[in-house]
């Protein structure tokens, strides 16, 4: 059994007083039980986040930072068939315009009906099935493209733009170039698009964009047995909700790591993946006898100290 927790740390000032003040007893047991055995990562820049590139390993997937095929994955879950074609996730997208840059909200904040989002990805269609572009619906937050350029296409996360300049991540290798394109045509054809006027005039966000990641062809899914995420510290994370990060992780505590701490004292294998911006850190169980249990006590690193380190 493995559990994998993403966003369990963060690099701003705010995040670290929020986790030196939290008591989080079961992760502190837990890791008295466990080994620090694999840290994967580079720095916050990486197009990969931690999480997800800690989560193709345990698939067994190959792939360089930023060409991890997620959406030919969470296509076919969607019901979409991706073949051997390259594919990328399109999520629609509200840009904010600020005086010095442009942030990405969270698009979650649009609120989407299932009726609506058909709407918008029936409305820009055109741009892309007229440069050989096959377009698909997933979800109200998850439209899909398959294109021969996505083929090792680096692009950077979602999860690492939300809230954030988009400046500083939009691609800019040679295969992108028709991507750039298309985002601005995107964005002139939904500018004084009627469904945007429509959403404006009922306070909603105008959907002005799209994100473009996760491309590649579907790669076959080893060692998922037993593969647990918990991504319930996201949402606040991603937010900068501290207040409510640290709720999400008492619950964590109480929750999910209560659960593998009973499974760690009982002898059972377990593995625990810590996700932060910029490394991931997993430790395995590994039995020890009870003079190792005690003598590690004394050397117990405290939890905030690993966050703080990832």
């Amino acid at each position: 059994m493995h559990l994998l927790i993403p966003f369990a740390s963060a690099l701003s000032d705010a995040s670290m007083h929020t986790f030196r003040d939290l008591s989080l007893p079961n992760l502190s047991s837990l890791l008295t039980t466990m080994t620090p055995v694999q840290r994967i990562g580079t720095d916050e820049y990486s197009l990969t986040p931690p999480h997800e590139r800690a989560l193709a390993d345990a698939f067994g997937w190959r792939g360089d930072d930023g060409t991890l095929p997620w959406a030919a994955r969470q296509a076919q879950a969607d019901g979409v068939e991706t073949g051997d074609r390259p594919w990328g996730l399109l999520t629609p997208v509200h840009w904010h315009v600020g005086r010095d840059h442009i942030t990405l909200a969270d698009p979650s904040a649009l609120n989407f009906s299932d009726e609506a989002s058909r709407q918008f990805i029936d409305a820009i269609r055109h741009l892309f099935e007229s440069e050989g572009w096959t377009i698909a619906y997933g979800a109200p937050t998850r439209w899909y493209a398959a294109h021969d350029t996505l083929a090792g296409l680096p692009c950077a996360s979602l999860d690492r733009v939300i809230g954030r300049n988009v400046d500083l991540w939009l691609a800019n290798h040679p295969q992108a170039r028709l991507i750039r394109r298309l985002q601005n045509e995107v964005q002139m054809l939904l500018y004084t698009h009627p469904l945007n006027d429509e959403r404006e005039a009922r306070g909603e966000l105008p959907v002005n964009s799209f994100w473009l990641s996760g491309c590649g062809a579907a790669q076959p899914v080893a060692n998922a047995a037993g593969m647990q995420v918990d991504d319930t510290l996201r949402a606040p994370l991603l937010a900068e909700d501290w207040a409510g990060w640290a709720d999400a992780w008492r619950a964590l505590d109480a929750g999910p790591l209560a659960a593998w701490l009973g499974r760690s004292r009982r002898g059972e294998a377990t593995s625990l993946t810590l996700c932060g911006e910029r490394h991931a850190q997993r430790f395995d169980h590994v039995p020890r006898s009870a003079w190792q249990r005690l003598a590690g006590l004394g050397r117990r690193t405290p939890v905030h100290a690993i966050l703080e380190s990832l």
